[in-house]
């Protein structure tokens, strides 16, 4: 990277809450967020966000006539990303670009919009519109109002921080001062549910083995036999600037990506070589050893879990860092998870604390944490790696 970039703020609304001192409450403690909920007549493992956050998007639908049709990716990425630039010292208005995404995007209103036409044989006017790919950043454009590049793209679960990756490139060419950048997620529903059991990877409570007694989703851990993956729901993103910023949260120290050649449209390579790569490239510039932690992507599934535990040791060799995941806590967010996993990179770092996976097997704790690295993959393969810094220097 020619210039290191300081992310200003960083706003999420997850299981976890949407306050930072709640979301960190919540890292604290070793209890899963994963309940059930019925989802065409079946209990399913889900995540979900708080009934007062609900409450809000509620409110927030009824605020402007034409938000009442639209989908919850939408609603979330707009309350999200109103609390991130009045974080950042934004304004409405302001010269800033925008680059949020999605891996299912409008699913709650494809799947009503398509019910009623198999139903009517008609569809309603707004049914295209309010689902396409760009509906959320042009959304969030139309709220805040800003001067700049609003786009849109989905890269399934790594399509929040190849959000960073467009914004890095955006900022360093020039082209652009601000960034707003991430990804929202609302997959809570009987179809997409439907295709995680399809594909066998998601979690079912009707399983007896004692490992899904207490923890529905057991990413991280390499011991389990079946594939364990949970679904949840949620937005984040954040503001990027170039350069030292006073108000920086942390710093964006460098990149990575890479595609995996893949041998199945869901399948991983048995030592992620995408991430391989993508780590690789990230940390061209730092010395392994530096390295404190690893937010890691790992989702809960037999292959995506072991193939990128893989990856690190071949990356690090014997310097591996702390690692770690939040997906046991809240879930997979899709196409947001990657901002998750940078929301909790940067806490750790603020509050010079790692957050374990309280089922794993104990790791050394460093005494300080500097610099931690985030991944995140998708069906595809499309990985990428970001190095965060504590400091400019």
């Amino acid at each position: 990277m020619k210039e290191k970039i300081a992310i200003t703020s960083l706003a999420s609304i997850s299981p976890l809450g949407k306050n930072p001192e709640a979301i960190w409450r919540n890292y604290l403690s070793n209890e899963t967020l994963i309940s059930t909920k019925d989802f065409n007549g079946k209990p399913q493992f889900v995540a979900t966000i708080p009934q007062e956050i609900r409450n809000e998007i509620e409110e927030l639908k009824k605020s402007e006539i034409k938000y009442k049709a639209l989908d919850e990716t939408v609603l979330l990425a707009i309350l999200v990303s109103r609390q991130a630039i009045k974080n950042a010292g934004w304004k409405n208005g302001d010269d800033f670009g925008i680059n949020i995404g999605s891996s299912r995007g409008a699913t709650q209103l494809f799947e009503k919009h398509h019910k009623e036409f198999l139903e009517t044989g008609k569809t309603s006017t707004l049914a295209s519109p309010t689902t396409t790919l760009g509906n959320i950043s042009s959304w969030v454009a139309h709220d805040l109002k800003n001067n700049g590049p609003e786009i849109s793209h989905s890269i399934t679960c790594s399509t929040a921080l190849h959000a960073v990756l467009n914004a890095v490139a955006w900022l360093q060419s020039g082209m652009a001062n601000k960034f707003l950048v991430g990804g929202s997620e609302a997959p809570l529903t009987d179809f997409t549910i439907a295709q995680m059991h399809a594909l066998k990877i998601y979690s079912n409570p009707k399983d007896c083995h004692p490992e899904l007694v207490e923890w529905a989703c057991r990413a991280f851990d390499f011991t389990k036999t079946k594939n364990t993956m949970v679904l949840g729901e949620g937005a984040a993103v954040a503001c990027l600037e170039i350069g030292q910023k006073e108000n920086a949260l942390a710093y964006i120290e460098g990149i990575g990506y890479a595609t995996d050649d893949i041998e199945h449209n869901i399948s991983i390579s048995d030592e992620a070589n995408c991430f391989q790569k993508s780590m690789k490239m990230a940390l061209q510039n730092t010395k392994l050893e530096d390295v404190d932690a690893i937010v890691m992507h790992a989702p809960g599934t037999l292959k995506g879990d072991t193939s990128e535990y893989k990856a690190i040791q071949k990356t690090f060799n014997q310097n591996i860092p702390m690692l770690t995941t939040n997906k046991w806590k809240v879930g997979h967010t899709f196409g947001a998870s990657g901002m998750l996993n940078m929301e909790m990179a940067i806490m750790m770092m603020q509050h010079n604390k790692f957050i374990e996976v309280p089922f794993a097997e104990k790791q050394t704790i460093r005494k300080d944490i500097k610099k931690v690295l985030i991944n995140a993959v998708g069906f595809g393969g499309n990985a990428v790696s970001i190095l965060l810094s504590k400091s400019f220097s």
